[in-house]
């Protein structure tokens, strides 16, 4: 790895394990067993049942509830290898949104007619819900991804009163405008290679918006090809868990990965995903705001981004750019985000008072680029 990237991977020493004396071991060992918790269930959620898992060294730790992305895109399957060490200090929730994972094959297709925004960013509600009575929390740190940033935009505003802290990576901002920033970005690119293949079949879709869903994968094609091209941040663990990798499993996973890609997007690029426009929810949040984007991300475009998180008003705000990351997470991007989640919204979790402050981070740099205090106090309390 890169010497530009030690800031961020070099981790600070948190704290020492001072070994009990031998006569405790035993006790010590059990207590700490008996703090543990993996679970995993069917919680009747918005009137469906929906699959959850909960896993951490010490229930007593913060939350993190992760919002994944797609739509339809389940991390429970992947998620012991993408956070190995992240329980130790929190306990980690994977909820499989409406539509996806283990919560699709539990109802199947039927309940298309309920997939909206408002009632998956609300069902991401009632998930907290459930967690802050099970659990014995008060709130929660919600973490969304992609999609999943969306579903946590809407979360923080309806009930900011659930949340410690929303954390958004690939940040989604506007699913049209996204998309137009994308399309310009690869057919210059494709230009500047003198990729005629690429040039004319671009040209030929023409740019955004698009009414026909069989104009997505001409683009995504090339928007794939030179999103390679631009990642060189080494790439995250993503590994099966036995527990998900039966050929039956792996079947029902890509349909209702297919499933919720037909609704969200729509034979005439007209659902529900693509009418995202989140500015127009309000930029005012009542909870600290902290997004991390990868710099050559060609689906949720950083200078959207950035606008976005400049609009933001917040009790406080981070930005932080991640080089060498496209729009699926790099090893180098998880590392910066347990890094947010330890030093920055863990003890946001210990207190109640949070300071007024923004700032903007090129990971990389120990430098903070830009820096300022806000003079204003939050209007809500967190």
């Amino acid at each position: 790895m890169r010497s530009c990237w030690m800031f961020f991977v070099v981790w600070p020493v948190f704290g020492a394990w001072i070994s009990p004396p031998h006569s405790l071991e035993g006790q010590v060992a059990r207590a700490r067993a008996s703090e543990t918790i993996s679970e995993q269930m069917f919680v009747q959620i918005g009137g469906v049942p929906q699959w959850i898992t909960i896993k951490g060294e010490d229930r007593s730790n913060p939350v993190v509830l992760f919002l994944h992305g797609g739509p339809g895109d389940a991390l429970s399957p992947y998620a012991d290898s993408m956070y190995v060490g992240w329980d130790k200090s929190f306990t980690l929730v994977q909820w499989d949104q409406r539509g996806a994972g283990r919560t699709f094959t539990k109802n199947g297709p039927s309940i298309e007619p309920t997939m909206s925004v408002e009632r998956m960013a609300q069902d991401g509600i009632e998930v907290t819900e459930f967690l802050t009575t099970h659990l014995h929390q008060k709130k929660i740190i919600i973490l969304g991804g992609s999609w999943g940033s969306v579903l946590g935009v809407y979360m923080a505003h309806a009930r900011p009163d659930l949340f410690y802290a929303y954390v958004g990576v690939a940040q989604m901002v506007n699913w049209q405008e996204d998309l137009s920033a994308g399309y310009a970005r690869v057919l210059e690119m494709a230009g500047a290679a003198g990729d005629q293949q690429a040039i004319t079949a671009l040209i030929a879709i023409g740019p955004p918006p698009w009414h026909l869903v069989a104009k997505w994968p001409v683009y995504r094609k090339w928007e794939r090809i030179y999103q390679a091209k631009l990642v060189t941040a080494p790439p995250d663990s993503m590994v099966i868990s036995p527990d998900y990798a039966s050929a039956e499993e792996q079947a029902q996973y890509e349909a209702a990965d297919d499933f919720s890609f037909l609704h969200f997007w729509g034979e005439t690029l007209s659902g529900p995903f693509t009418k995202v426009d989140l500015p127009a929810l309000g930029t005012t949040f009542a909870i600290p705001i902290f997004i991390i984007q990868g710099q050559e991300d060609l689906t949720a475009a950083p200078v959207l981004a950035k606008a976005y998180f400049d609009s933001i008003k917040a009790p406080r705000k981070q930005f932080y750019l991640v080089p060498g990351t496209g729009h699926e997470e790099s090893a180098t991007s998880w590392a910066v985000t347990l890094k947010v989640l330890i030093e920055q919204v863990r003890p946001l979790t210990l207190t109640s008072a949070v300071g007024s402050a923004s700032g903007v981070w090129l990971i990389g740099s120990p430098y903070l680029m830009h820096k300022e205090a806000a003079d204003r106090r939050p209007e809500v309390g967190v």
